[in-house]
């Protein structure tokens, strides 16, 4: 059996609490879009260069917490710098995520 992991989204003030297990989803960004019925959200497909998939997200742990490939010159090409706001696409569903908050970010 796997274990669950849960977090809480807010979108526009709204909190949802999600729960999930690894591997259920390819990314957080597919997993949100399958959710919560975004529009327009992830236009890319998980690639990392549309940044219409911007999160805010606090209590991450783990190996997640580090940003790789294009993420961090894409985040900053639109202005984000700190180390809380992530691309969902590029973080995958496992334990890190277990517990935390993610705020969606409009860009």
């Amino acid at each position: 059996m796997k274990n669950s992991i849960h977090f809480t989204v807010i979108e526009d003030g709204s909190e949802t609490k999600i729960e999930t297990y690894e591997g259920e989803y390819k990314n957080l960004m597919f997993l949100l879009r399958d959710n919560l019925y975004l529009d327009s959200f992830g236009e890319c497909s998980g690639m990392g260069r549309c940044a219409t998939c911007v999160i805010k997200i606090e209590g991450l742990t783990g190996n997640a917490v580090v940003k790789d490939r294009n993420e961090p010159v894409k985040l900053s090409k639109i202005g984000f710098t700190e180390e809380n706001i992530r691309l969902s696409c590029q973080l995958l569903i496992n334990e890190d995520l277990n517990g935390v908050e993610i705020e969606l970010i409009e860009v």
